[in-house]
């Protein structure tokens, strides 16, 4: 339970390692990934999480090995959040930048399929902004949480 099967800073290299690939494969892969967990989109996630275990771990299963590995994780994700806060083009790099899908009633196909978003997931924000036609939107906007804002014009 207390003896390593590898040194410490085996666990610390691995954990970054995992950290930096997870943060660059999720982020390549879309906000709507991130911000709209769909059934399959969380089973890719518990998935995710099994799978990269025994990169991080090399098979210790110790109790010192787990602490290290979760401190690294933690350590990793405050450094991120410090790094987002204090500089603009990290922050826009790991998190995006907003997305408009739509303007003034029309539709940015090309930003819908980079995005991966389908016509139902923008007709059921549009409908959680409080419009049925598409007319009556001024603007939609695909935050960098991967949620989606709608401004009605004015009536």
């Amino acid at each position: 339970m207390w003896s390593l099967s590898v040194p410490w800073w085996e666990f610390v290299l691995r954990g970054v390692i995992v950290y930096l690939f997870l943060l660059v494969f999720l982020r390549l892969t879309g906000r709507r990934q991130t911000g709209q967990y769909a059934p399959f989109d969380l089973v890719l996630l518990l998935i995710l999480s099994n799978a990269v275990q025994n990169s991080m771990n090399a098979g210790d299963n110790s109790l010192v090995g787990g602490l290290i590995c979760a401190a690294t994780l933690l350590l990793c994700h405050a450094l991120l959040a410090q790094l987002t806060y204090r500089y603009e083009r990290v922050a826009a790099w790991v998190d995006g930048t907003p997305q408009v899908l739509v303007q003034a009633g029309q539709v940015d196909l090309r930003c819908m399929r980079r995005e991966l978003l389908t016509a139902d997931d923008l007709a059921a924000a549009l409908r959680a902004g409080g419009s049925l036609h598409l007319h009556e939107v001024e603007r939609a906007t695909l935050e960098t949480n991967g949620t989606i804002t709608v401004v009605l014009k004015k009536r």
